[in-house]
C-alpha cells in the first residue's frame, strides 16, 4: 500500500498534539499530513513530522485524497463532520463517544479485538480511555480461565477531561495552598485538588454516571462478554495524568499469582510491575510517557480461590487515547 495520507482533526487538543509525537516516534509511513481544527487554530502553523503544516479550518475543509482520519475533536464535532470523511474515500479513526456503541461501528483495541476493524464501513471507534487499559489485562485472563465476573473502581486523573481539567486542577492546588478561595469549578462537579470525586460524567436513573455506563458496554462489546457481570465505579482523583484501577474478576476457574505473572509478562501491551518486598507497583508518574498498561498488586481471594485482585496503570493520552488510534490505524495500513 502506498503511504497514506493522513488528516488529524483537533490537532491543537491535548490528544492531538500527543498523536503527532506518536506518528513521528513510530515513524508511521505517511504520505502527506493535513491537520484540521476549529476556526480559532485555523491559519496557524506547526512543525511536526519535520515538515510545517498549515492548520485548516474543519468546517471547511475537503477530505479529497485522505485515506485516514485520526479524530479527537469532541463527539458533537465526529457527528458533523465524519460522514462528509467517509463519503470522501476516508476512514475515519474516532477517539470520542460519538460512535462507540453503533452496531455497524467496530470498537477496537488492536491487543484485543484486530479482526474487527476488517468489518468497517467507514468509521472505526477507539474505546474509552479507561475501557483500554482494562481490556488489555482482562483479554489474556479471558483466554486463560475465561471470565465470570469483572469489578472495578477507577482512579482517573485531570487530564482525562482534556487541558481544562489539568488547569483546574493545578489552580485549585495553587489557591488550596496559598489559603486562597478556590474559584467555582467549571470542569468538575467539585474543586479536585486535595480530593476524590466519585463523579465523572452526568448521573443516570440507575445512580450509576455515564462514564461507568461507557466502561461496561464497552468492554462487552468489545471482549465479546455479553453474559459476563461487569459493574464500575468511576472517580476522579488529583492526578495530573495517567488512570489507575482497582480490578477483580472472577475467573471460571482458579489460576495461581505467579501463573498470572507470567500470562501478563507475555501478554501484548501489558508491563507487569509487581514485587511487594520493595514497595514496586504501578504509579501514574512513572506510566506518564509510557506505552504500555502497567499491572501490579496481583493477589488471588483469600476466600475465594477463583477470584483475583489488581492494579493497572496507564497513560491515559497515550495508551487510553493516541496511541491506541494511532495503532489501529498501522493495523489498518497492514490488513
Amino acid at each position: 500500500m502506498k503511504k497514506p495520507n493522513v488528516a488529524l482533526v483537533g490537532a491543537t487538543g491535548a490528544v492531538g498534539r500527543e498523536m503527532l509525537a506518536i506518528l513521528e516516534e513510530r515513524d508511521f509511513p505517511l504520505g502527506e499530513l493535513r491537520l484540521m481544527a476549529s476556526s480559532r487554530s485555523a491559519g496557524a502553523t506547526v512543525q511536526a513530522m519535520g515538515r510545517t503544516t498549515v492548520i485548516e479550518d474543519l468546517d471547511e475543509a475537503s477530505f479529497e485524497g485522505v485515506d485516514i482520519v485520526l479524530s479527537s475533536a469532541g463527539g458533537a464535532v465526529s457527528k458533523a463532520f465524519a460522514p462528509r470523511a467517509v463519503e470522501a474515500g476516508a476512514v475515519v479513526i474516532d477517539n470520542t463517544s460519538a460512535f462507540r456503541m453503533d452496531p455497524d461501528v467496530p470498537l477496537v483495541v488492536p491487543e484485543v479485538n484486530p479482526q474487527a476493524i476488517a468489518q468497517h464501513k467507514g468509521i472505526i471507534a477507539n474505546p474509552n480511555c479507561s475501557t483500554i487499559q482494562l481490556v488489555c489485562v482482562l483479554e489474556p485472563l479471558k483466554k486463560a480461565a475465561g471470565l465470570k465476573r469483572v469489578v472495578v473502581s477507577t482512579y482517573q486523573s485531570a487530564s482525562g477531561a482534556g487541558q481544562k481539567g489539568v488547569d483546574e486542577l493545578l489552580a485549585g492546588a495553587r489557591a488550596y495552598l496559598g489559603g486562597e478561595q478556590e474559584s467555582k469549578p467549571a470542569t468538575f462537579a467539585h474543586p479536585l485538588a486535595f480530593e476524590a470525586l466519585p463523579q465523572i460524567d452526568v448521573f443516570m436513573d440507575d445512580g450509576f454516571t455515564r462514564e461507568e455506563e461507557k466502561m461496561m458496554r464497552e468492554t462487552r462489546k468489545i471482549m465479546g462478554l455479553e453474559g459476563v457481570e461487569i459493574a464500575a465505579t468511576c472517580v476522579r482523583v488529583p492526578v495530573v495524568r495517567g488512570h489507575g484501577e482497582s480490578v477483580m474478576v472472577d475467573l471460571e476457574r482458579a489460576l495461581g499469582v505467579e501463573e498470572v505473572r507470567e500470562l501478563l509478562r507475555e501478554a501484548a501491551g501489558v508491563a507487569v510491575l509487581d514485587d511487594p518486598a520493595q514497595n514496586a507497583y504501578p504509579l501514574a508518574r512513572k506510566a506518564a510517557g509510557t506505552d504500555p498498561c502497567w499491572v501490579g498488586r496481583l493477589r488471588q481471594d483469600r476466600d475465594r480461590p477463583n477470584t483475583l485482585h489488581f492494579w493497572v496503570v496507564a497513560d491515559n493520552l497515550r495508551k487510553g487515547a493516541a496511541l491506541n488510534a494511532v495503532q489501529i490505524a498501522e493495523a489498518l495500513i497492514a490488513q
